[in-house]
């Protein structure tokens, strides 16, 4: 029994909170007032919507909750819209200046997310004093719907590297549900940077897609040169946007590094220049007129030098008319053993005197 009663109370909970849960996925918006004037103000809350979002508010014209905005921001009080940004559960509260939109109502606020996955959702606002046209008619026959996500197909070259524009390739698949075929549609390719506007470029696909059946399409997407940081690929088709493709492009470090380069290649290219241009007029020193070298006169210094500190000996050598001292012979040298007592020569020059010169024999008792 307690088993049965314990399966009862967990089938009544999960059938309670399923549906909230559901409900909470989709976003909602709620106005503090359904009609105001201008000049006036209403808050804006919502709930169900991602954390930490950013969400862009604005009353646009010629549109139903049913509908959208068919025209897009162009039918919007874009110069009054207000941004906000969800807290930690995805809820919102802003107050709105309520302004005329550019076409006739019926009107309403607009919400829808800046960045991140696309979702958005609007209220019914009526604008007092504002003048109020019935909505065009759906064109019938050919309509065109998604039947796969969008895909950037290619890569960045070395090109790219240095500041060439980014390019790449928007392809995706698209069905025609309508009753007739769609020859040549127009689609509408818009990049936006950061929380800026995209910007929207018409571009034409050739080919014919029949009822039930479906075509792949590629549409090329290029980026201004030098361009770097997240961007948003965005594409419509009758006024509706259909998809949206996150771009993360990176930064062009080729520019960086050509003008480090100039940086230092060019001042030591003008450093080398300068050099060679005072080289070649500044005069050599075989052109330089040399001085006189005779002797000083009074009042010119520009000759004077310092003594220089020579011998008197070589100052008189190198004088003009000096008289060079003459040199003394070396003197002779005598044996060691010998002194001038003890000389064989001289000895005997010491001895008596006696006659050298040859003599006669004379003989005994001659006169």
């Amino acid at each position: 029994m307690r088993i049965l009663v314990a399966a009862v109370l967990l089938a009544l909970v999960s059938v309670t909170v399923a549906p909230g849960a559901t409900a909470a996925e989709q976003p909602t918006v709620k106005l503090s007032k359904s009609q105001a004037g201008t000049g006036g103000s209403i808050t804006v809350s919502g709930s169900g919507w991602r954390p930490r979002t950013l969400l862009m508010i604005l009353i646009c014209g010629q549109a139903v909750p049913s509908r959208g905005v068919p025209g897009g921001t162009n039918s919007c009080a874009n110069a009054d819209g207000r941004a906000a940004t969800t807290d930690s559960e995805g809820d919102f509260s802003k107050k709105l200046p309520v302004a005329e939109p550019p076409v006739p109502c019926p009107c309403v606020v607009h919400v829808a997310t800046v960045t991140g996955a696309k979702a958005e959702a609007d209220a019914v606002l009526q604008v007092a004093g504002h003048a109020v046209e019935p909505l065009p008619a759906e064109a019938s026959g050919g309509r065109l719907s998604m039947l796969s996500d969008t895909r950037l197909d290619g890569s960045s070259g070395l090109l790219t590297w240095f500041g060439a524009p980014p390019a790449r390739t928007l392809a995706f698949t698209v069905g025609n549900v309508g009753t007739s075929a769609v020859k040549n549609p127009v689609f509408q390719v818009g990049t936006s940077h950061g929380v800026f506007a995209p910007q929207w470029e018409e571009q034409q696909w050739r080919g014919t897609i029949q009822p039930g059946r479906k075509a792949r399409v590629e549409l090329p997407v290029t980026l201004t040169g030098g361009a770097h940081g997240d961007y948003t690929v965005s594409l419509k088709y009758g006024g509706k946007v259909l998809a949206e493709q996150p771009w993360g492009v990176g930064r062009p470090w080729g520019v960086t590094l050509f003008w480090v380069l100039v940086l230092l290649v060019v001042p030591a290219a003008l450093f080398r220049i300068g050099m060679a241009v005072v080289d070649r007029v500044r005069p050599h020193r075989s052109h330089l007129p040399r001085r006189p070298r005779g002797p000083l006169w009074p009042g010119d210094r520009s000759r004077v030098r310092p003594p220089a500190r020579l011998r008197l000996p070589e100052l008189a050598l190198r004088l003009p008319g000096s008289r060079t001292p003459a040199q003394e012979p070396p003197p002779s040298s005598t044996l060691p053993w010998f002194t001038p007592d003890s000389d064989p020569g001289a000895a005997g020059r010491l001895s008596a005197p006696h006659d050298d010169s040859p003599t006669t024999p004379t003989r005994k008792g001659s006169t």
